[in-house]
């Protein structure tokens, strides 16, 4: 049966490191403040880099671990919510600086969830046949999204990207559950606007700030939800039990989130790796970052069974279950 295996990984965050400490001079918080009730100490924030660049380096390293040439790529996808341009695309611009020409290349909008949308796409297209390998990155820019007046948000966000390319395999491991689910009923949840309609027929012009807004304690509600209905799912889909999971790579958001949903899932908190105190949210990029750490660090040897779930604005869900190779 063909499949997708996750053929190389990697991650890029910018260089300047925002600590609690650092934020506290520019909003009423404090390191005890940001850290009990998140698990954050500190951020990657942007001093220039804007999402393409970020994409770009994380796309490069990915392909050097994978060992695999830009041009041997058929497709490229970018999760952002954060671009740089409606359009070109991110994907377009790494694809050029890439020298993918042979890819096609798109972004998709799935907020936190994004990276996972993606290698579900990644994974569909490669199990068709129509593609052989396939660059998915998460990136984001949040820096430039947030309120830095407002601390129940800029306190939690951060910029980074992550990256997996998806090869075609005849091999037993790789993708073998997807679990994607979205409910618009709770899209005021997390919100970041888009260009205001303005236009001459237009006679009032609403003034909404470009920024983002969140309900916190409904998200951390669909967030704890979300992450056990769909390990759950994937449990189910793929015939394994939680025991031969090795490891439960989330959305990095909020450490009490992982916490009660380790508790919910009856699933040791272990199991559950977690890098949020030193990224914070990076939306689309979390995972992506968080599973390159791991391989980065050795953790992962082939075999294992992992289960990478994300949820975020829309609001969005998802689950996939993957044996390493």
């Amino acid at each position: 049966m063909r499949r997708a295996i996750i053929a190389g990984t990697g991650s890029y965050v910018p260089e300047y490191r925002m600590t609690n400490d650092d934020l506290a001079k520019i909003v009423e918080t404090s390191d005890e403040w940001i850290a009990s009730r998140t698990g954050i100490t500190e951020r990657r924030i942007s001093t220039g880099e804007n999402t393409s660049d970020l994409a770009y380096e994380a796309a490069r390293r990915t392909l050097q671990i994978a060992n695999i040439d830009a041009t041997e790529i058929d497709l490229i996808i970018c999760a952002t919510i954060t671009p740089d341009s409606f359009m070109p695309s991110v994907a377009c611009i790494v694809q050029e600086r890439l020298g993918a020409k042979q890819a096609a290349a798109f972004d998709l909008t799935a907020a936190c969830s994004g990276l996972i949308y993606g290698m579900a796409c990644a994974s569909s297209f490669i199990e068709t046949g129509m593609f052989q390998n396939i660059l998915v990155i998460g990136a984001e820019t949040l820096s430039k999204t947030l309120d830095w007046t407002d601390r129940s948000t800029c306190v939690l966000f951060g910029d980074g990207a992550g990256a997996v390319v998806l090869s075609a395999s005849d091999s037993c491991n790789g993708i073998s559950a997807i679990h994607l689910l979205s409910d618009g009923s709770k899209q005021d949840y997390l919100c970041l606007p888009a260009l205001p309609l303005i236009n001459p027929m237009i006679q009032e012009i609403e003034n909404q700030p470009q920024v983002i807004t969140m309900k916190g304690q409904e998200v951390f509600k669909f967030a704890v939800r979300s992450i056990a209905v769909h390990i759950n799912t994937v449990l189910e889909k793929a015939k394994v039990s939680e025991e031969d999971i090795k490891y439960i790579v989330t959305h990095q958001a909020n450490c009490r989130i992982i916490e009660q949903a380790s508790k919910s899932t009856k699933i040791p908190i272990e199991k559950f790796y977690m890098n949020l105190d030193r990224f914070g949210n990076t939306s689309a990029a979390s995972i992506g970052i968080a599973l390159d750490e791991m391989v980065q660090r050795g953790l992962l040897t082939s075999g294992d069974k992992l289960i990478l779930v994300g949820f975020g604005g829309g609001m969005t869900s998802g689950a996939i279950l993957v044996e390493w190779k």
